[in-house]
């Protein structure tokens, strides 16, 4: 009785996710198979051009490729308009039950054996797609299967058909703006667009729900920096300053005062302050409880629609044989050759997207100083490293913009260099060779900015410069992390922005302008209208009008390809690695993801339910190598925000001189902040009268704007005063970030793993509802075997009945 109990209850995770929102199944039982509804037109489409002459060369692999379709016992069925033929394609019972029982007597997919009479027609489309793309016509000696048909224009598209009735009932329930705030019919998903995409939004609302705490603690941490910043002695320090500061740039750039700087100091201290410590150690849990919890909630769902153990391989081996029943299997094969090729080959592209990076580098150099020389407004000439800094985070934006093409290109190849033996493995390879060049594209400006920015340029009388003209930038007096700031804030707003526009505004359009070029819909008839909107009968089908309109409908909408999915996966893996990775510099980096994902999930789910044409359902258990993915991007940003908060961050020399060289560092000091004289501490002294310093700066750079002539200033560093070496004090602070670096990445590491143990991958619910379905599975094949066998032993008795009867009635006769 407790068994039975166990079975057939939901389990808590799921109950848990639609408590807080992220879901809404509306309280019931969540079905192990999707609901069978009859089709009532065609489970795929081919879609050519009309040709005026039947006798081309594209007409014959036409007819050759659809016969070959024939053979395989599929019917097709043709329909036309003006411009296009429509080839369209319904499978017979006979290769769905094969497909069943094979499933049965798998390892691994057998799951499948509950589903009973007709297949969900999500099923009957990702097995017609198979056979589609694993057939092939033989032309002049070479093997054409239907993307090389495609490249060769026979075909123009293909596609499945979205249902209407279910599509309507998504539409109401989640692909509008209105349902921003409501949970997600998760289970609707999968029986539609199938299990795939169904685990992109259960964990992309997962995502978005954790982001709320990580977003208010952000918000926290900005806030307390708002509120203190007045009264900070560093503020005061930089904005009552009398310090006279080196030129900026050659030639053209004077000394400046450093509290010309006080707005600068104060955006600093908004990111630069103790809460950013305690917030990077946060996110870096935060990372390892959303992959901890995102696998429970997972193994619920999977668990639920029986799916816990099914094998990507095993489905790819039945769908092979369900093709053609004499095919071998695709081995598994590795070439050291290969491997090294496409290693060099990933070394190059990332040496290209890295040399990017420092070219971007030198329009920085070069900007600011055109700008502090060339520009006639005084505003841009004081700021012009900052507007510098601005400029060149557009134009960093608009580099990964056109990179991203040309990493997906890239990858594409490289991964069919490899020749993986499945497209389950080409996938997994592209996509991590998609994500590597895209991180690189990304963060290496990023990268440069955080830890090399001020600490290679030099000094007075030394400064590096490119091509011996153009000095490198330098590090405001408060600190570098506000320069990092403002290029991950730009690029972060301006990438969101603008992909959530084209994302919505692209496909309306296209799909607009499509339907204005193809002919008038006809209006459907009543009674077609009658069967979408209520249960369809078996074997009900549309009107010949209404099947032509529908075949146009779909047409009208925009194409996807298998690569629709991966590119929504890949952009919020990289929005988490923003979120993560330098969120030391940015804690409103979560703050704008929420707000996004908000948006995003409406956004997608819009565009795949009523803007593109339907995705083919796929089938899957997790999200794959993603997963994978998001684990190494919480080891980084433990490492990141680690080296951020010991590098790039004020942090440690703010503690060295509060207890080593500050006011209070003799333990004697009373009523006066440790802190006082900071600022004037991380400065260094170079004097006009030093021969190497007069090389760099002209007289004239000399005079401030008052008209004052000043004999030394002062720059970013701790060096001596007389022969710029560096003094005690930057060893000692070295040391300090160095200790503070492997203390704080071994701390965070314990945390994540206390983590990562406290967490189970799957709840007790799921293991004891997995142990009820074997036995119960286990039990049933006994049962079955035992009547076999007692059906054996009366067929075997009858039949000895049979034969005494006949003996004896042959020695009757006799």
């Amino acid at each position: 009785m407790m068994m039975r109990k166990i079975g057939h209850r939901r389990q808590g995770s799921i109950d848990l996710l639609e408590t807080i929102g992220v879901v809404n199944e509306n309280g019931t039982e969540i079905p192990p198979m999707p609901p069978v509804q009859p089709p009532l037109t065609f489970d795929y489409v081919l879609v050519a051009k009309i040709s005026d002459n039947e006798d081309s060369h594209l007409v014959r692999k036409q007819r050759a490729f659809i016969e070959t379709l024939k053979t395989k016992k599929l019917d097709v069925q043709k329909f036309g308009d003006d411009d296009n033929v429509f080839y369209c394609i319904r499978a017979p019972k006979k290769i769905f039950k094969t497909y069943r029982y094979l499933l049965k007597v798998s390892d691994a997919c057998n799951w499948s054996c509950e589903q009973q009479g007709s297949i969900p027609q999500s099923t009957r489309i990702r097995i017609v797609d198979f056979i589609l793309h694993h057939t092939c016509i033989v032309s002049e000696g070479v093997s054409e299967y239907l993307p090389d048909l495609m490249t060769k224009n026979v075909f123009e598209t293909h596609f499945c058909l979205h249902e209407k009735r279910e599509q309507k009932e998504l539409k109401q329930s989640w692909a509008r703006w209105s349902a921003c705030f409501k949970g997600q019919p998760i289970t609707n998903v999968r029986n539609y667009l199938g299990e795939k995409v169904a685990l992109y939004f259960l964990w992309l609302g997962w995502y978005t729900f954790l982001l709320i705490p990580a977003a208010l603690i952000g918000l926290i941490v900005f806030l307390y920096g708002l509120a203190f910043y007045n009264t900070s002695p560093l503020i005061k320090e930089v904005c009552h300053s009398n310090v006279i500061m080196c030129p900026l740039c050659d030639t053209t750039c004077k000394v400046w005062e450093l509290s010309d700087t006080c707005m600068y100091a104060k955006m600093s201290l908004l990111f630069d302050n103790e809460g950013t410590v305690a917030f990077a150690m946060f996110m870096a849990v935060w990372a390892t409880v959303f992959l901890e919890f995102w696998k429970r909630h997972r193994s619920s769902y999977v668990s639920a629609w029986k799916v816990f153990d099914w094998s990507e391989e095993e489905e790819e081996l039945i769908l092979e044989i369900v093709n053609n029943a004499q095919c071998n299997p695709k081995m598994h094969r590795h070439s050291y050759l290969r491997s090294t090729i496409v290693l060099v080959l990933v070394t190059l592209m990332l040496l290209v997207i890295i040399g990017l990076t420092h070219a971007l580098v030198v329009c920085r150099v070069i900007a600011t100083v055109l700008l502090a020389e060339n520009s006639v407004w005084p505003v841009i000439t004081e700021n012009s490293q900052t507007v510098a800094v601005m400029l060149g985070a557009v134009l960093h934006y608009i580099t990964i913009t056109v990179m991203t093409r040309v990493n997906c290109t890239v990858a594409m190849k490289l991964s069919e260099i490899e020749n993986k033996h499945s497209h389950a493995a080409i996938e997994r390879s592209f996509t991590v060779k998609m994500f590597i060049f895209q991180f690189f594209t990304m963060f290496s400006s990023l990268i440069y900015t955080a830890f090399f920015l001020g600490r290679i340029n030099g000094h007075p009388g030394g400064y590096v410069r490119i091509s011996g003209k153009w000095r490198l930038e330098e590090c405001h007096p408060s600190g570098c992390l506000t320069d990092l700031f403002i290029q991950m804030s730009i690029i972060m707003v301006l990438k969101q922005t603008f992909n959530n526009i084209f994302e919505y505004s692209g496909p309306w359009f296209s799909r607009w302008l499509k339907r204005k070029k193809t002919q008038k819909f006809r209006r459907r008839c009543f009674k077609c209208y009658k069967k979408e909107c209520m249960d369809a009968k078996e074997g009900s089908e549309l009107c010949e009008n209404c099947k032509v309109e529908d075949l146009l409908r779909n047409y009208s909408l925009i194409e996807t390809d298998r690569f629709s999915l991966f590119n929504e996966f890949l952009e919020m893996v990289i929005q988490f690695s923003f979120t993560t990775i330098f969120v030391a510099a940015f804690p409103l980096a979560p703050l704008l993801a929420l707000l996004n994902n908000i948006i995003e999930i409406r956004l997608d789910a819009i565009k795949m339910v009523s803007l593109e044409r339907r995705l083919v359902p796929t089938k899957a258990n997790d999200i794959g190598v993603w997963t994978d993915v998001l684990e190494v991007i919480g080891v980084l940003a433990v490492i990141a925000n680690g080296l951020v908060i010991g590098i790039s961050s004020d942090f440690i020399p703010r503690l060295v001189y509060q207890y080593l060289y500050g006011p209070c560092a003799s333990g004697g000091a009373k009523g006066i902040n440790c802190m006082v004289g900071y600022i004037n501490n991380t400065l260094s002294i170079a004097n006009i009268s030093d021969e190497r310093v007069r090389g760099d700066f002209m007289s004239s750079q000399m005079v401030t704007y008052s008209g004052i002539n000043v004999t030394h200033c002062s720059y970013r560093d701790y060096r001596s005063n007389e022969d710029f070496s560096l003094t005690n004090q930057f060893w000692v602070i070295l040391a300090a970030r160095l200790v503070f670096i492997i203390l704080f990445e071994h701390v965070v590491v314990i945390f994540k793993c206390v983590a990562s143990w406290f967490v189970p991958n799957s709840p007790l619910d799921v293991r004891n509802e997995r142990l009820y379905d074997k036995l119960r599975r286990l039990k049933e094949e006994l049962r079955a075997q035992k009547q076999d066998n007692f059906t054996k032993l009366h067929e075997n008795s009858n039949a000895k009945r049979t034969s005494k009867q006949k003996k004896a009635n042959k020695l009757n006769s006799m």
